[in-house]
């Protein structure tokens, strides 16, 4: 996991905006832009920066460009940032 390039994506509240979007499933570039009041290229540049942290996929479905999470990479995410809370009975380390 890139972990640089996921919490500069995550750092972004639209970025995060959109993969709570993505969350209830897959859609399409345009039915996530309706959420928000931002023009196209800056859309698309969250895009590039949630594909180059691995956050989403993409498949192509006719003229449409379809995102959805990788929920690998968020259950990696997960799990380091769950080491980083010591256990209940000891002075930190992993579980």
């Amino acid at each position: 996991m890139k972990q640089q390039a996921v919490f500069r994506a995550l750092a972004d509240p639209t970025r995060r905006a959109i993969l709570k979007r993505l969350h209830g499933g897959a859609m399409s570039a345009g039915e996530i832009g309706e959420a928000f009041d931002i023009t196209g290229a800056s859309l698309s540049h969250h895009f590039a920066v949630l594909k180059q942290a691995d956050l989403v996929r993409t498949e192509r479905r006719g003229q449409y460009i379809v995102y959805s999470l990788n929920s690998t990479v968020m259950e990696d995410l997960t799990r380091m940032m769950l080491d980083l809370i010591p256990s209940a009975g000891g002075k930190g380390g992993k579980r």
